[in-house]
């Protein structure tokens, strides 16, 4: 699993490098339409990240839940908040987008 996130962490810092050099390039360009695409880019990037966040967390107290359950039944309603709690980090996450896109 690390070895996936440094592999996307890498070619996100490569797509990076390739828009620098592609907005570098281009004369004549609007500020306001550099600062929409950026706006557009970090938008996706905060529902992006928070949602794989979440589905790591979630993927973790999940597995942990249903071993703890498997022992003793009676946890299966303590083990309930913590997944939403986890979930809860994809919605933060869009919640910023959204606030990204719209102030």
């Amino acid at each position: 699993m690390k070895k996936i996130i440094f592999v996307l962490a890498i070619l996100l810092l490569f797509s990076s490098g390739i828009i620098f050099a592609q907005e570098g390039a281009v004369e004549g360009a609007e500020g306001s339409e550099s600062l929409s695409m950026w706006r557009y880019i970090s938008a996706a990037l905060a529902v992006g990240i928070s949602c794989i966040a979440g589905g790591i967390a979630v993927g973790q107290i999940g597995s942990a839940a249903m071993g703890a359950m498997s022992e003793n039944p009676e946890l299966s309603g303590k083990a309930l908040p913590y997944a939403g709690l986890a979930e809860g980090i994809c919605l933060w996450g869009f919640l910023v987008a959204l606030l990204i896109l719209v102030i």
